[in-house]
Formats: C-alpha cells, structure tokens, sequence
C-alpha cells in the first residue's frame, strides 16, 4: 500500500500546485482591469471554472490598451497553464483502484466520449512509472508558471 500512498499525495501536490497558481490569476485580472486586488477576488470566485478564469485574462489581455509585452507574457502563462489543466482535469475526474499485492494502480475515467453514433466512458489507464512522471513533469511546470505570474506582477505593477 506504500506505492497507493506515495500516488496519492503525488496527486494531492498537482493539485495543491495548480490551485496555489491559479489563484495567481487574482493579480493578473486587478492588474489588466485597473482593479484592487479584492474586487479581482470577487470577479475570480463568480468565475466557476478554471477555463473561465483563464479566458477572461486572455481577453483582457488581447485588449488593445493592454502593452504588448505585458500581453505576451500573460497569454505565454496562461496558455501554459491551459495545458496543465488537461492532466489535473484527468485525475480529478477519475477514480483509483489499487491492488495491493502487486502494487499496481489504476484509474478510470468519469468522462463520457461521445462520437455520431456511440458513447464511451470509463476508460482505464495504468498509473505506472511513466504516467507518474508527468504528473511530476506537470508540478514542476506549474511551479514554472507560478513563479511567471509572480514576474509579471512584479514587472507591471500589478496589485498584490
């Protein structure tokens, strides 16, 4: 059960990672709207999601009264940090099994693949090595933006 425990706080520093640098786009929308820092916290917590978080930076960004070295700092972290999301959505919308002798790990999917004229769901996949090191690969480039929307909100000026 080692194996099941090591797994499984791995997962919960991805998502400790992402939540800590997501919160990060707070700065990114008082700074792009001319904003406090508490009302870019009101606007962050009505968003629901994080595609919705990450597109109103983007649009505030593309804005024209936005500098264009400032634009294109904000959309190379955020995009980014869209990339990110794709591995932290799949282990967020799945459940785990483990077998406890041979140690080997297991997710299925929650997600429904719906083409014409089929549906799919419940995909399964092995946690094995190579999967846990990118959810590795994954921390440390969120760790990566992270530090990115800190220097952006450093170099612009924007509220903390």
């Amino acid at each position: 059960m080692r194996k099941f425990q090591d797994i499984l706080l791995l997962l919960g520093q991805l998502n400790y990672t992402w939540t800590n640098t997501e919160s990060l786009l707070i700065h990114m929308i008082a700074g792009l709207a001319l904003s406090d820092k508490e009302t870019a916290i009101v606007i962050f917590l009505t968003l629901n999601t994080p595609r919705a978080r990450i597109d109103l930076v983007e649009r505030l960004a593309k804005m024209q009264k936005t500098p264009a070295g400032c634009r294109n700092d904000i959309l190379d972290a955020t995009r980014r940090l869209s990339e990110e999301a794709k591995l932290r959505n799949k282990y967020n919308h799945c459940i785990y099994s483990f077998d406890p002798d041979s140690g080997r790990g297991l997710t299925q999917s929650m997600r429904i693949f719906e083409s014409r004229d089929e549906i799919k769901y419940g995909k399964i996949e092995e946690l094995d090595d190579q999967e846990i090191n990118r959810i590795k690969a994954s921390i440390k480039s969120l760790i990566d933006i992270n530090q990115s929307f800190w220097r952006i909100t450093e170099k612009y000026g924007f509220p903390k």
